[in-house]
């Protein structure tokens, strides 16, 4: 007879990660299903979300199109639903006039403090600064590595951006070649390419 603690040292371990990306399906749609009744879609909240946590030169249509992984119309679309709902507001850049920029306006920074997403926000917000930190880096690793196996874009902010240098009380991004604003360091970013990092304690045991 097979007893308990055998079974579970046998399971437990290889059914880890399917556990781990089946809680965080569910969990986002958990959190997508406290759309309904808010007034917007639930794409319509990812697009006003991500122009609210996005720099200066990724809030467009292709940078939200890279971002949502769909195509540059649907992208199109999708923003000027949230314009004509006086959400965003288009400014043409003074380098390429071809080029509009989009902030929400002070009626969606209004709707964005309504959030749907408010209850897990802060859910996680009673969790301890380290649990955060750690949880955030591990999710970002997640999703950058996602992300270059399925030759996707990757999205993240400059602090984690092989293009970011810093010098004393300065920063830098070498893919802009402009220093950055301290506004825009802690923003996506569509030029993002993570940097790599040492491998886990997990990693370097399996290694040896």
């Amino acid at each position: 007879m097979i007893s308990l603690r055998y079974y579970f040292d046998m399971i437990d371990e290889p059914q880890t990660p399917d556990r781990i990306a089946e809680m965080l399906v569910h969990i986002g749609r958990a959190a997508r299903s406290e759309d309904a009744g808010s007034g917007l879609t639930a794409a319509q909240w990812t697009c006003l979300r991500f122009f609210a946590r996005a720099n200066g030169s990724t809030r467009t249509p292709s940078g939200f199109a890279s971002f949502q992984a769909t195509t540059r119309g649907t992208a199109s679309q999708m923003v000027k639903s949230l314009e004509r709902k006086g959400l965003i507001v288009g400014t043409r850049s003074d380098r390429d006039r071809r080029s509009v920029s989009f902030d929400l306006t002070d009626h969606g920074q209004t709707m964005l403090a309504n959030d749907p997403l408010r209850d897990l926000i802060d859910v996680i917000d009673g969790l301890a600064a380290t649990e955060r930190d750690s949880f955030l880096k591990t999710l970002s690793r997640l999703a950058s590595t996602l992300a270059m196996q399925r030759d996707l874009p990757a999205f993240g902010t400059c602090k984690d951006c092989t293009h970011f240098a810093r010098s004393g009380d300065t920063a830098y991004c070498a893919c802009m070649a402009e220093e950055l604003t301290v506004v825009d360091i802690p923003k996506l970013c569509a030029s993002y390419i993570p940097t790599r990092e040492p491998p886990s304690q997990g990693d370097r045991h399996d290694a040896g």
